[in-house]
């Protein structure tokens, strides 16, 4: 920045024909215009300017460098001019990733309404269920279930989110009767991959007393959609994010067991976040959709 410095008063001395008049221009004294120049001409190894009493004069390499620092002078004005454009007006490419549940049903329907609203940004969308690297992958924004383990990262919670035993009338009509956690060892348990080994349900009462559940079944999937659907269908049981099966537990497609206990897979925390790089500098594309999802969960 020094070395820039020194461009844009050299700069403003050919302009305005003396270090006196560029001083006044640039609210710093001759002396100080002076010192600047002759640093600058003491790193590049030429004289830029011939200097009498009456006048300042470009030398041969001076007029050289004047043309390119104009140009360099330029350039700089216009990628800041750019940058800030980008931090007032919104506007490019947002990219966004995000859990495929909680993506299907509330963030899509958000992008619309958000794209509506702000014609001049494009997103790129992708649904997975996988951990992305934001800084490796270039994501703007991630929409994640559970606590943040990167201290670099911000994450700002768009809801609480409890999970729920949720099954249809007629599964439970047909099946044995589920008065405690512990008699999920008799039912189909559809269950979500979360590693090769046996799957555990977390039960946690009143008193913050947790217990363990083996569960198993005739289904299992990374898909959460799936799981839903095949509750619906009344092949078995499901542990399901609340905010996922709200309507239909409204609607009476489903029925909510256990509603005295807290239940998980391994942690108690699945609120859904949105995650994004931390920086002095938010982007205005970036500020503008992550307030867009603030109450999202609220308003559906």
């Amino acid at each position: 920045m020094d070395s820039l410095r020194s461009i844009e008063i050299f700069v403003q001395v050919v302009h305005h024909g003396s270090l006196s008049a560029a001083a006044r221009k640039l609210g710093t004294s001759a002396a100080s215009v002076s010192r600047q120049v002759s640093a600058l001409e003491d790193s590049l190894g030429a004289r830029l300017l011939n200097r009498t009493s009456r006048k300042l004069t470009l030398t041969e390499a001076g007029e050289a460098y004047f043309h390119h620092a104009e140009q360099i002078l330029h350039h700089v004005d216009e990628a800041t001019q750019s940058v800030t454009n980008l931090q007032r007006a919104p506007r490019g490419t947002l990219r966004v990733h995000s859990r495929i549940l909680v993506g299907q049903l509330f963030i899509i329907p958000a992008i619309a309404e958000f794209l509506i609203a702000q014609p001049e940004i494009k997103i790129d969308l992708m649904l997975s269920n996988l951990s992305v690297d934001l800084v490796e992958q270039n994501i703007d924004v991630d929409i994640r279930i559970g606590k943040l383990s990167d201290s670099s990262l911000i994450a700002k919670r768009l809801t609480l989110s409890d999970r729920v035993v949720c099954a249809s009338p007629a599964y439970l009509k047909r099946s044995p009767k589920i008065r405690q956690p512990q008699d999920l060892g008799a039912h189909n348990c559809l269950t979500y991959r979360l590693s090769k080994g046996n799957v555990q349900w977390r039960f946690m009462n009143g008193k913050g007393v947790t217990t363990d559940v083996p569960v198993n079944g005739s289904l299992q999937t990374d898909y959460g959609p799936a799981l839903r659907t095949a509750a619906l269908a009344g092949l078995g049981l499901a542990l399901m994010p609340d905010w996922s099966v709200r309507e239909d537990i409204e609607r009476g497609t489903l029925v909510r067991l256990f509603p005295e206990f807290k239940a998980s897979f391994l942690e108690f925390d699945n609120g859904v976040y949105a995650v994004y790089q931390r920086s002095r500098h938010m982007s205005a594309k970036v500020r503008l959709f992550v307030d867009h999802l603030t109450g999202l969960f609220d308003r559906s």
